[in-house]
């Protein structure tokens, strides 16, 4: 799927209304504004990596059920829109959990190896790859005020407008 417009793409964030992961006690829709709030306040100017955390989960309203292949599903989706460093900040989240598997040793966590995890940190995108999962995974809390999704419609048109930058929105 090739979103053709923020509205389009705000479409599918409202879409994830109701839409739980497994295990998860907020659905995609909480889950995807608390990550971006997070980022928002981690990295301020990193506009990017903000709306990278609002849009990380769509694969899995795209194709529901697909628990591998989500990331990449909504990398493909939004870079014709938002561009390509969303696009691979998003690709990146799953890899970057895996990297968190290594680095912290956390019981649970699928982990890859270490030559993968030293490909990962070569990666330019890797430390915000990481700082998008560490908001992802701590963007799980029932009840937490993380704003409304129109909030990010300016930004979200404003990248929509120069998909092609590779670097941050100042």
């Amino acid at each position: 799927m090739e979103l053709r417009g923020v509205d389009e793409l705000m479409d599918l964030l409202s879409a994830c209304r109701g839409v739980r992961a497994s295990g998860h006690p907020v659905d995609l829709h909480e889950h995807s504004l608390q990550t971006a709030a997070l980022l928002r306040r981690g990295s301020p100017a990193d506009k990017e990596l903000q709306v990278a955390g609002l849009v990380h989960e769509l694969g899995r309203v795209l194709r529901p059920g697909d628990v591998t292949g989500h990331a990449e599903l909504a990398a493909d989706a939004v870079r014709p829109l938002l561009g390509e460093r969303v696009s691979r900040l998003v690709r990146l989240h799953t890899p970057a959990g895996r990297c968190l598997g290594v680095l912290e040793a956390a019981p649970g966590r699928a982990a890859m190896s270490e030559a993968e995890a030293a490909a990962f940190a070569r990666d330019p995108l890797a430390e915000e790859a990481l700082a998008l999962r560490q908001a992802d995974d701590a963007a799980r809390v029932p009840g937490l005020d993380a704003g409304v999704l129109e909030d990010w419609r300016t930004l979200l048109e404003l990248l929509a407008a120069r998909p092609s930058r590779l670097g941050a929105v100042d």
